[in-house]
């Protein structure tokens, strides 16, 4: 996995986000048309805390992608080097009852890929690309770190109910 997000892979990031938000903003303005670009956000910045596995592996590819083509943009632009790292941050750890729901929510994003349309696959790709990496920002991973506490008891409880323990 890449050490961190370049002042390059903000700005590709960033437009990225701002390709996603842009048409709703102007648009009618509908949850549901922010939902596609969420589910991979959501799932794209918690594949951060994903070390060693296929989803960590895939958010250190979109960091790398995003630091090497913001590069090539802000050069070819602007004739600047912008490969200064920002902050690096993290979002912190799962237990074994919290990696269970990101599997079953990386299931769930699987479903709607197949389900969507050409538009939708965009904002998901386009979102989880997003999510991986300005969750590696101090910046953002700050913001978003109740993230793994929530999935984490949310396994919890989970487990709990499925062992008996009254919960549901």
């Amino acid at each position: 996995m890449t050490t961190g997000i370049t002042l390059a892979g903000l700005a590709l990031s960033l437009a990225i986000f701002w390709a996603n938000f842009r048409p709703w903003w102007k648009g009618s303005r509908e949850v549901k048309q922010l939902l596609p670009f969420g589910q991979g956000f959501l799932l794209g910045a918690v594949s951060t805390v994903c070390a060693g596995g296929i989803l960590g592996w895939l958010a250190g590819c979109a960091a790398t992608a995003a630091n090497q083509g913001g590069d090539k943009a802000t050069v070819g632009l602007t004739g600047s080097n912008s490969t200064a790292p920002l902050a690096r941050g993290t979002l912190g750890d799962l237990t074994p009852e919290g990696a269970i729901l990101v599997v079953l929510l990386t299931v769930g994003v699987i479903l709607a890929w197949k389900a969507a349309g050409k538009a939708e696959k965009k904002r998901l790709a386009g979102g989880a690309f997003v999510g991986a990496t300005l969750c590696l920002t101090a910046g953002v991973a700050s913001l978003l770190s109740w993230l793994p506490a929530a999935l984490n008891d949310g396994g919890g409880y989970l487990r709990a109910a499925i062992e008996g323990a009254g919960i549901l």
